[in-house]
């Protein structure tokens, strides 16, 4: 029998690769989406994987909606991508954030405990539920957790629904602690997207400054292609457990605006960036990188590719963006 899997969030960045990832493997992908008047299907008509993808209308706020899905697919893996992730917009609404990552992961277990109690479930975590926690640098498993946003919060409530269901009702349900994953499939208002964006609109004399918040602070970043990876493994072992996805190196944002610039053989960025304090979060971190020894050694997964490589990438993917919409010169009849 074909295996089915079950993606919330399927339209996201990590949705669109995962998917790419599971049609390879010969999944049946079925992916949950909301109702919208506007679809936001461009990731997977970028991967051309569109029309395999089972898109399925529904609410993570609505749990008899999420079961009646859960109760008709009956898939063979879960992953719960579904989030309001932006961490900027988590202050302005908090309320939102929660319902939509705690309340919809505690609707979503609930709908496998029910429906399909032998499905694998993976459950997106993320290492901005480690805070302040760079004096513990790099993070681990064991690493101590210290929320400093609405959103960080409640991914660590969903996080710990995730253990408590695998403790208490026995469901094979996983966490993966991703730190900063990017790709050209980011979307524009996450700082990476926005640089490598604004550096191609730069190149092409469109705009003439990108504005950004803290410069200083310091991301583990990796490729969303490769982290897809090892949530697909985690699901693939004989016990569930949770690991720490990362590349285990730190860069900062100004280290991301050397490359994406000299990405286009500008070498001093400093005259088009401008310092913004709208974009400045209210309780900074200052510093997120993670140590994925477990995950190598458990689940023979490591990062591919590098920092390096990944801003090039998304600069590249951006200039053809930008070289696209561009005006066509008017044809000279004299």
């Amino acid at each position: 029998m074909t295996k089915k899997a079950f993606i919330t969030g399927v339209t996201g960045q990590d949705g669109a690769y995962l998917s790419q990832l599971l049609l390879e493997k010969g999944y049946e992908v079925y992916g949950l989406a909301r109702r919208s008047s506007t679809p936001n299907y461009w990731r997977l008509e970028e991967l051309g994987i569109l029309d395999q993808v089972h898109i399925m209308e529904g609410d993570m706020n609505d749990a008899h909606s999420l079961g009646a899905l859960i109760k008709s697919v009956k898939p063979l893996e879960v992953y719960n991508l579904a989030a309001q992730s932006f961490v900027g917009a988590s202050w302005q609404q908090p309320m939102l954030t929660t319902e939509v990552n705690t309340l919809g992961t505690l609707h979503l277990l609930n709908a496998v405990k029910l429906y399909c109690p032998e499905t694998r479930f993976y459950q997106a975590s993320t290492s901005e539920m480690y805070g302040n926690s760079h004096f513990d640098s790099p993070q681990d498993e064991l690493t101590p957790l210290h929320p400093k946003s609405p959103y960080a919060i409640s991914k660590l409530a969903a996080h710990w629904f995730t253990v408590n269901y695998r403790e208490s009702f026995g469901l094979f349900a996983c966490s993966g602690i991703l730190f900063n994953h990017e790709s050209p499939l980011r979307g524009i208002e996450f700082v990476t997207r926005k640089i490598t964006d604004g550096v191609a609109r730069i190149k092409f004399g469109l705009n003439d400054h990108i504005a950004l918040g803290n410069l200083d602070a310091k991301r583990d970043w990796g490729f969303a292609g490769d982290y897809v990876k090892a949530m697909w493994l985690m699901l693939q072992q004989d016990n569930a457990d949770d690991y720490v996805i990362s590349t285990g190196v730190n860069h900062s944002v100004r280290d991301f605006l050397d490359t994406a610039f000299a990405a286009v053989g500008i070498s001093n960025w400093e005259p088009y960036v401008r310092q913004d304090s709208k974009f400045m979060r209210p309780s900074e971190l200052n510093e997120l990188f993670g140590k994925s020894s477990k995950a190598q050694e458990k689940l023979g997964w490591k990062p591919k590719v590098s920092f390096e490589e990944l801003v090039k990438m998304m600069v590249e993917a951006d200039l053809k963006r930008i070289e696209k919409l561009k005006p066509i010169p008017a044809i000279s009849r004299t």
